[in-house]
């Protein structure tokens, strides 16, 4: 009994001694944070990083996060802090958070590392991009190796969806659009390399960036056998001009993505492999394509 106390007083020992102990984590503008000890106080000012923290069991540590992180259904009732562009700094700081999770692009992050406030800058485009950021998040967090455990499931779950697309759909061309102006997501992006892992085309080339803003006439010159946006767009679709021409319209090769869902495809975090669930479960409804 004397020996097993002493093990777990051991034990917590260490415990304490690695949630005291330094951490130092290179974030996407390729600064080196450094952190006085693990973070229990967490802000994330991105979605894709705050379902990341949740995905690594941390959700509790945080304590408030941007508007639009709404997953899982415990982020809902966090202090909401505003976006990228509107970010409530005076909120914010009264958090007295000892991390700060944000895009690279919110404006925020300079006048908050200006209060002292430790900024971890991560902003994947890419799957490349979003291992990096579980990484990092995993690293600052204190379990380095949760990172890749974290990866490798999400990819073992797209793997498992890539194998359940029908053959016939296989090498069809697709569109997918991330918002009305029309914006694409390219070959590029995260949502890109989704839909090639799953054996479709993209009509976007990654010359053109992760999200490119396209003239219509390009996707109606491309003629893309399958079109996928949120079920609102794509509801708005045959309306535009010209848009009615599209075969995918005519014939119904279309996948229209309810809100949450939508939301889910548009994060590069630990859900992807959900998202190409998603992707997979409407293939598996169309039509047979002549």
């Amino acid at each position: 009994m004397l020996l097993r106390i002493a093990a777990a007083s051991l034990m917590a020992l260490s415990l304490a001694a690695a949630l005291a102990a330094p951490v130092t984590v290179v974030d996407d503008r390729g600064h080196s944070v450094t952190l006085a000890r693990v973070p229990q106080r967490i802000v994330s000012l991105s979605p894709s990083l705050s379902e990341t923290v949740c995905a690594l069991q941390a959700c509790a540590r945080l304590v408030g996060t941007d508007r639009y992180s709404t997953w899982p259904e415990a982020l809902r009732s966090l202090p909401k802090l505003g976006g990228l562009d509107d970010t409530q700094i005076e909120r914010l700081a009264a958090l007295k958070p000892d991390l700060v999770l944000a895009a690279v692009s919110t404006r925020a992050v300079e006048r908050l590392e200006a209060l002292g406030l430790p900024v971890l800058a991560l902003e994947p485009r890419n799957w490349a991009g979003t291992r990096r950021a579980i990484a990092a998040v995993a690293q600052a967090l204190g379990e380095p190796a949760a990172g890749p455990a974290l990866v490798a499931a999400v990819e073992r779950r797209i793997a498992a969806a890539a194998a359940g697309v029908p053959a016939r759909l296989r090498g069809r061309s697709v569109y997918f659009e991330v918002a009305a102006t029309p914006f694409a997501a390219g070959e590029a992006s995260f949502v890109g390399e989704l839909l090639a892992g799953l054996g479709l085309v993209n009509i976007v080339p990654a010359a053109l960036g992760p999200f490119p803003q396209l003239n219509p006439e390009f996707v109606l010159r491309a003629q893309p056998a399958l079109l996928m946006a949120s079920a609102d767009e794509l509801a708005q679709m045959p309306a535009r001009p010209g848009w009615a021409a599209l075969q995918a319209l005519r014939r119904r090769q279309t996948c229209g993505f309810a809100s949450a869902e939508f939301d889910t495809l548009m994060r590069a975090g630990p859900r992807l492999g959900e998202a190409a669930e998603a992707i997979v479960a409407c293939l598996r409804r169309l039509e047979d394509l002549p």
